[in-house]
């Protein structure tokens, strides 16, 4: 469909964060901690018959995947825009952490599935193995954390990539007393139950990121971004009328969009003042990327796009 719009004149401001990508290092070595942890950590869980050394192995597998899928999706990012993908890559990021969050709930589903049915049917388990593989976790999944501490306050990349593995270490602990527990009491149905609770602290933490990749996915205002008072802050500018075609989405898990037109009737007030909305935008909205077409309003045909209900 072809939209005709008049008075065209664009003020344009596009910013590129790639923090992550200076974290290549960082997750590569989380990377091959993780992974060497992994497979210690299922070989030990099946020797011992340990329900939960297996849950968090799984947890940690997709810890692994979701690190590389992360890590791969920001040297995407940084490729430049082409012919095809006008935008660049940085999207991939998006698909990145929806697949993350699809094979974490896929992985927590059969262990969860298995922990409710040991609970009728305990496995013997070994407590103090279970105990002291856990406890090198909280080491391995402590430090994989550290790793990325340095960026998590600027890039909402390595954030989650910290928070989560900071998580994971919390959840280590938590299968260390359920090891100690057991050595000390004998009870076996402790370990399918600390199987099952890591199962639902997963699926409760993953949750939110499902949703969050999926509302990206569909280009949906990102987290953080309040649609209102960018609205209104644009309304406020000098000789703005009115304002149409608001559009507000993620480019990337990291960068946020935005496109408008704004109907100044006494003409273009100049590029500096578009690129000043731009910095505005960026400063109080993190939004990175901002595209604005003036139009006068002064003719009887309406901008094609005025009404709030067409796209």
């Amino acid at each position: 469909m072809a939209h005709d719009h008049h008075a065209h004149a664009h003020g344009h401001e596009h910013h590129h964060h790639h923090a992550a990508g200076d974290f290549g290092r960082a997750f590569a070595i989380g990377i091959a901690l993780n992974l060497i942890y992994v497979a210690a950590e299922a070989g030990y869980g099946l020797a011992a018959g340990s329900l939960a050394l297996l849950a968090d192995a799984g947890h940690n597998l997709g810890d692994v995947l979701g690190l590389g899928l992360s890590w791969g999706a920001t040297v995407l990012g940084r490729r430049r825009p082409s012919g095809r993908f006008t935008y660049g890559l940085g999207s991939s990021s998006i698909l990145a952490a929806l697949g993350n969050a699809l094979i974490l709930l896929v992985v927590t589903g059969g262990i969860a599935w298995e922990a409710i049915r040991r609970l009728g049917h305990p496995v013997t388990v070994t407590g103090g193995t279970v105990a002291v593989v856990a406890a090198v976790g909280i080491a391995v999944n402590g430090l994989t954390a550290l790793l990325f501490a340095k960026g998590r306050g600027s890039d909402l990349n390595l954030r989650s990539a910290f928070l989560h593995m900071a998580a994971d270490a919390l959840i280590a602990l938590g299968v260390v007393i359920a090891g100690i527990a057991i050595a000390l009491t004998g009870w076996l149905w402790l370990d399918p139950a600390v199987g099952l609770i890591v199962s639902v602290t997963v699926v409760f933490g993953t949750w939110d990121l499902v949703k969050q990749a999926l509302n990206l996915a569909l280009d949906a205002v990102p987290k953080g971004v309040d649609a209102a008072a960018v609205r209104a802050r644009l309304l406020a500018v000098p000789g703005v009328t009115a304002i149409h075609d608001l559009h507000i989405w993620g480019m990337s898990t990291t960068e946020t969009a935005l496109t408008c037109h704004l109907v100044m009737p006494q003409g273009h007030p100049g590029d500096a003042a578009l690129a000043q909305i731009a910095h505005e935008l960026d400063e109080r909205f993190h939004i990175h990327h901002t595209t604005l077409q003036i139009e006068l309003g002064d003719g009887d045909e309406a901008c094609l796009l005025t009404p709030e209900h067409v796209v």
